[in-house]
């Protein structure tokens, strides 16, 4: 017990002076006590002392890892080299001194310490996690130097500053109106960009809208999103723990609305021909059922502006946009396609459908438009996704 505890004084030798050395009031940098790789290289020293072929090897590695520790260091301070290379040279000559003399354990007794190191590490790094025992310096480079990803969850200030900004799902809801017709779009993988000057170009269609947000999704299905947007009420019966979902098409069935669902797919796709007929629309209207091909948004519209065209009649109008729905016609390679090309196609997509909403709104003002994303960007290349928000949408109310 006695010898190990050279080679474990060693390690925190080389691990803790570069700390102390370089160390600055209010700093806050988390250190483990020993450094786990010292620690098995001087072993190994030891070990094999006697083989100059191995041990010289293991030398020049004890000296690049504490070289590597020692700009980590300095890296996150922010500091030059300087004196401070001389370091890890001085450290690690002490160190191996240190255990020079001391007789070697077995290989098979080396693994098992190293292992008993590691589990106890882990162990007291999960009951407290701001005092590690060991350091891994190696890890750490690793991880410094390594592309961090894109930030893609937290939504900017700067959108927090201009747009109204909730994690709430109730937006139909929110902003229905019983008193005229309403139409709800719901556009495919409309998703909110991370450059903020992108998405206010794309606002820039509706010219005044009436509210602009963003809301979080919590699943990325289209399918999801065509169900919430849709709820009016969820109650549970306190007896048997059964859930009962009310739609807004009933509450709108239930005042003379005509309710209509429109897609310009097959009712097929996600099995709308049964959830969809299951939410309450007196209608619903798909492309390839209709007249065996699928109907653009353009053709869409035209439908829809025809049924506002019947003031006889109010309406309530559900429809799910098509023409940015991934992976994009022409690009067969969904995720190794060219991200620019990809966006240059999407973006066009997107901006003529949300022009032709904006001009529908514009001929039928007396209805009240909810636009609202489906999901951001996905079955697409990584750089491309890695340009929206993960799982944020916008919404735009019209009139």
């Amino acid at each position: 017990m006695k010898k190990l505890l050279y080679p474990l004084i060693a390690s925190a030798l080389i691990t803790i002076v570069p700390f102390l050395l370089t160390f600055e009031k209010g700093q806050d940098i988390v250190r483990g006590l020993f450094g786990f790789e010292y620690f098995a290289i001087l072993l190994f020293i030891v070990f094999f002392k006697k083989t100059r072929w191995i041990l010289i090897p293991l030398v020049v590695l004890l000296f690049m890892i504490a070289w590597i520790d020692l700009k980590n260091i300095l890296t996150i301070k922010g500091w030059n080299t300087d004196w401070y290379g001389l370091i890890p040279f001085a450290t690690c000559g002490i160190a191996i001194a240190m255990v020079w003399q001391i007789k070697p354990f077995k290989f098979n007794t080396i693994c098992f310490i190293l292992f008993v190191a590691l589990i106890l590490h882990l162990e007291a790094y999960n009951q407290y996690a701001a005092q590690p025992l060991a350091q891994f310096p190696t890890i750490d480079y690793l991880e410094r130097s390594a592309p961090k990803p894109v930030q893609r969850t937290k939504i900017g200030n700067k959108f927090y500053d201009k747009f109204t900004v909730t994690d709430s799902v109730t937006i139909t809801r929110n902003y229905i109106d019983t008193t005229r017709n309403n139409v709800i779009i719901l556009a495919e993988s409309w998703g909110v960009p991370l450059d903020i000057q992108r998405f206010e170009e794309q606002l820039k269609t509706f010219n005044t809208p009436t509210v602009v947000g963003i809301h979080n999704r919590m699943y990325s299905r289209t399918r999801t999103a065509e169900r919430e947007d849709l709820i009016q009420s969820i109650t549970r019966d306190s007896i048997t723990g059964k859930r009962d979902t009310t739609f807004l098409p009933k509450i709108f069935n239930n005042i003379g609305y005509k309710t209509t669902f429109l897609f310009g797919g097959d009712s097929l796709e996600h099995q709308r021909n049964k959830y969809i007929k299951n939410i309450g629309f007196n209608e619903a209207i798909y492309g390839i059922d209709t007249n065996s091909s699928i109907l653009n948004d353009a053709q869409i519209i035209s439908k829809i502006d025809s049924m506002l065209a019947d003031t006889a009649q109010k309406h309530l109008i559900a429809w799910t946009t098509a023409d940015t729905k991934f992976p994009l016609s022409g690009f067969t390679n969904i995720y190794n396609s060219n991200a620019d090309n990809v966006d240059s196609v999407y973006s066009e997509r997107l901006n003529n459908t949300l022009m032709q909403i904006a001009n529908l709104a514009r001929k039928h003002i007396k209805t009240r438009f909810i636009i609202q994303g489906d999901h951001n960007p996905i079955l697409s290349p990584i750089k491309f996704q890695e340009r929206f928000y993960k799982r944020w949408v916008p919404f735009v109310i019209l009139n």
